[in-house]
């Protein structure tokens, strides 16, 4: 079983990405951190990052992680800040988010969307009580992010527009992930995570750390923070919270936060999502927000709002669970057991060390994605049965502030 995680969570999470043996791999501020402990590092989207950290597997992790607390560098992800006072209506343009609406010091998961309604990539828009949003987008999309952010920047400039984009470098990003995260975190910090809850952003000091942006949010469907640091002062910041004595906290690698994404049913860019799939079909349509859905001033909005109100979507995204045995895999197709045609395909799979069981996320016909509708996935010189399930696999534990 260990195994099999292993290669299947880290080949799932990266097989998006593009690898060009010319290039040197970028490094993290955390990359002495890494190596100090162990961590077991390969390519990923251009950065050295960690698998897992020494002999501690990754379905140990994932288990731990569930039990416990984990730390995650995901410092590789882009942090930018949008400023200018046209900073909200330049970010609305390009996604489907309702800043306007937003809270200071709140956020939301929305999407880049092209003119046919498909996905660009998802990213965390956060409004705070200063001068900028703060956004946090995949690592894996940064060559195509950016250039695309600064661009459409330059052109409203052009108009007369007041906005600009300023990348935070280098800057580290650690999620701090697990049902003792906030023990763990209040002993070290003024902020008060009682009154953080989820999507929520503040600044504070962290364990002796001035000037730490916390976010209330995470990639795991535990509670979680993400915490953005100077990167000087990542190292030290990870060091203390190992060193806490308010829970039990280690170090955790792309191993398990794949495996643990999925077992909360959240999407992988590049897998799950992608510029031909719409958030409707992917079952995001929660991240269109409902004045968007009035003022149709995004890309694809028309095709998007056209299949909320027509119902209209060709496929959906669902969960699989698979019996034991041999797992579904990313690509491989779904085959109706009556006509033998193909009605699907398998996006991201592997065995749940939660559960006990092998789970996947699929696209399949509408008509076909009804809850307990069963099906064969092809593996080629093996079949094996399928069957459709609500998803998260595993119950997420957000933190609300409500009991």
């Amino acid at each position: 079983m260990n195994r099999l995680v292993s290669r299947s969570t880290f080949l799932n999470a990266a097989r998006c990405f593009s690898r060009t043996s010319e290039v040197s791999a970028k490094q993290t501020c955390l990359i002495e951190t890494h190596k100090k402990h162990g961590g077991k590092l390969v390519e990923f989207a251009g950065y050295d990052m960690p698998t897992q950290y020494g002999d501690f597997s990754i379905k140990e992790s994932i288990i731990h992680t569930r039990k416990h607390v984990s730390l995650f560098d995901v410092s590789h992800m882009l942090q930018t800040h949008i400023t200018g006072k046209d900073r909200i209506a330049f970010i609305e343009s390009l996604t489907t988010a309702d800043v306007q609406g937003l809270q200071e010091n709140s956020g939301t998961l929305s999407v880049f969307t092209n003119e046919k309604g498909g996905i660009k990539d998802d990213l965390i828009i956060m409004k705070t009580d200063k001068d900028f949003l703060f956004l946090v987008t995949n690592a894996g999309c940064i060559d195509k992010d950016l250039p695309y952010l600064q661009e459409n920047a330059a052109t409203w400039r052009s108009k007369g527009k007041d906005v600009n984009i300023e990348t935070l470098d280098n800057r580290g990003l650690v999620a701090v992930q697990g049902p003792e995260m906030a023990r763990v975190l209040q002993e070290g910090t003024d902020i008060d995570l009682t009154k953080l809850t989820f999507m929520k952003t503040t600044v504070g000091k962290v364990y002796g750390i001035d000037g730490c942006r916390v976010t209330r949010c995470g990639y795991t469907g535990e509670d979680g923070v993400e915490i953005s640091v100077d990167p000087s002062k990542a190292a030290d910041l990870v060091d203390r919270l190992l060193a806490s004595q308010a829970g039990n906290v280690k170090l955790a690698g792309l191993g398990a936060r794949d495996a643990l994404r999925l077992e909360a049913g959240l999407c992988l860019y590049g897998s799950d999502i992608d510029e031909n799939t719409t958030p409707i079909e992917a079952g995001l349509a929660f991240v269109v927000a409902k004045r968007r859905r009035e003022t149709l001033d995004f890309p694809g909005a028309e095709k998007i709002v056209k299949q909320l109100k027509e119902k209209s979507w060709p496929k959906r995204r669902v969960g699989l669970l698979a019996p034991p045995g041999r797992c579904p895999r990313s690509h491989l197709p779904l085959i109706d057991p009556l006509d033998k045609c193909a009605i699907g395909f398998v996006t991201s799979g592997c065995p749940s060390p939660t559960l006990g069981k092998n789970i996947a996320i699929a696209y399949v016909d509408k008509s076909h994605a009804k809850e307990g509708t069963k099906f064969i996935v092809d593996f080629g010189a093996k079949q094996s049965p399928v069957e459709v399930v609500k998803m998260p696999f595993v119950p997420t534990h957000y933190y609300t502030g409500k009991k």
